[in-house]
């Protein structure tokens, strides 16, 4: 987590964008990206010449060429300049530089339509200043990253098609859930500002990094992680992400996920997404191989369908829905809780209180935890958990409450699940058999198969009642009189 200081010199400095004419907050973290990025690229390569400078052999390529034009684009260079002066240099030499460094990844293709936004010679400097001040907190990749998140955090409105940013330590959990290993590929069909592949990449950077071989370091670099979105804005933002993440060549690209344009099929070994739940879709251009899964419009039902096809045999996934598709009695999510149940390996239910993506939405939501196995299903229950507390109040406000926070007893419990079969339907996880399930129709609430138990109350007799109410009816009258006669006795 970042501290009050830092997030005192974010929020100056976007408050010097907003003086300053940029009002959406999409175009300020973008335009505050490209000079973060600017920055990152000068911090390397000044690391790397200290390297060379003591004769060890840096690890990172080289990043700027001996052309003294382009060496001006350097951030040392043009921080200290006069405002005028370096709104030329930033805007007509190191912003083309960074749009045309790279020619074979996401963050080139991202960058084509790309435009440098800030025209105010005082707006960028006091910016610039500030990025200089801010990142002197920030020592390291993890620092940075959280630096990043808060930035994301204060796209406070969810899109158009339903899409709200997920919150760092839920999509944590899931990874830790799911536990994403070196050589395995990753994919977020939805995956907005990369977030759940970042995490994916911390995962496996902390917890496998010490033993990693160089091919699987190579893979990690780029190869390893996939995302598509529909907004071109976000895929170039989810671009740039992953580079301020060390991961330099993912395939991020604008698509549709859902359409006939993405045909990819068993290609991944792990999915995270958290969908758009709502929004417009021609279903005319959904691809069929969903629709053969489940016939329907609704787009929480199509991106599961999707995620199984994209998924590799074995591949596992973790993905966020709706309430609704648990329990709603339509043909459609009917459907789609038989092919998990019935043909897939359906793990774990997690049900989160509906807080959890406040400001965005109050929407009640679950993860859904499976595998994609294309067979029968062998197995004998589906574990279900009531989350009532994810570490945060559930207002708006999202205060920090990590006392309350149910996420470690989910994570301990999950992988451990043989200790679930001695917990009863009162408890706040537990195991329901498949048979019960498939009894039920396929409906999968938590209420369905949880025990209430209900406290017997006694209260005294309505007699009782009523004496007590006329003794205190009693004591008004005489409390009333008493006050009366004080105040004839002071002549009023």
């Amino acid at each position: 987590m970042i501290t009050g200081p830092v997030k005192n010199k974010v929020d100056d400095i976007w408050q010097r964008m907003w003086e300053g004419g940029t009002s959406n907050p999409l175009e300020v973290i973008t335009q505050l990206t490209y000079l973060m990025f600017m920055k990152s690229l000068d911090d390397t390569e000044l690391r790397r010449e200290r390297q060379l400078s003591m004769g060890v052999t840096p690890r990172e390529a080289k990043v700027f060429p001996d052309d003294p034009e382009i060496q001006r684009a350097r951030w040392h260079n043009f921080k200290d300049l006069d405002p005028d002066m370096m709104l030329t240099v930033v805007r007509d030499v190191a912003f083309p530089f960074i749009k045309t460094m790279h020619t074979d990844n996401a963050f080139a293709n991202s960058m084509r339509d790309a435009q440098f936004g800030i025209t105010n010679v005082k707006t960028l400097q006091q910016v610039v200043t500030g990025i200089e001040d801010l990142l002197t907190y920030v020592q390291n990749q993890d620092t940075l990253g959280d630096l990043y998140e808060y930035m994301l955090s204060k796209l406070n409105t969810s899109g158009t098609n339903g899409q709200f940013r997920t919150p760092q330590h839920i999509r944590k959990m899931m990874v830790d859930l799911i536990d994403p290993k070196p050589g395995q590929l990753i994919a977020d069909p939805a995956c907005g500002t990369a977030g759940f592949l970042i995490s994916a990449a911390e995962h496996i950077r902390e917890r496998y990094g010490n033993d990693m071989l160089t091919e699987q370091w190579d893979l990690f670099r780029g190869p390893q992680f996939t995302g598509f979105d529909t907004d071109q804005t976000m895929v170039r933002i989810a671009a740039m992400n992953m580079l301020l993440h060390s991961v330099n060549h993912p395939d991020i690209s604008n698509r549709n996920s859902l359409s006939r344009q993405n045909d990819v099929s068993g290609a991944f070994d792990v999915i995270l997404a958290n969908p758009p739940f709502t929004g417009s879709l021609d279903i005319n251009d959904v691809n069929d191989s969903l629709k053969s899964v489940v016939q329907t419009k609704q787009t929480e039902l199509l991106f599961v369908a999707l995620f199984l096809r994209m998924l590799k045999l074995g591949g596992h996934c973790a993905c966020i829905v709706p309430n609704g598709v648990l329990f709603r009695s339509g043909k459609a999510y009917r459907q789609l809780r038989e092919e998990l149940v019935e043909r897939q390996r359906l793990h774990a239910i997690i049900y989160m209180p509906s807080g959890v993506f406040k400001p965005y939405s109050g929407v009640s939501t679950a993860v859904l935890v499976f595998t994609k196995t294309d067979a029968p299903n062998s197995a004998d229950d589906v574990w279900m958990y009531r989350m009532d507390h994810d570490g945060y109040t559930l207002d708006d406000k999202r205060d920090e409450d990590l006392e309350h926070s149910n996420i470690p007893d989910i994570l301990t419990r999950f992988a451990d699940l043989d200790a679930e079969k001695a917990r009863t339907r009162k408890d706040q996880s537990f195991l329901v058999p498949v048979e019960e399930i498939r009894a039920n129709d396929y409906e999968l609430s938590f209420n369905r198969y949880a025990e209430v138990e209900y406290e017997r109350k006694e209260y005294p007799p309505t007699s009782e009642i009523l004496d007590a109410l006329e003794a205190l009816n009693g004591q008004l009258t005489t409390g009333l009189h008493d006050l009366r006669a004080l105040l004839n006795e002071d002549g009023e």
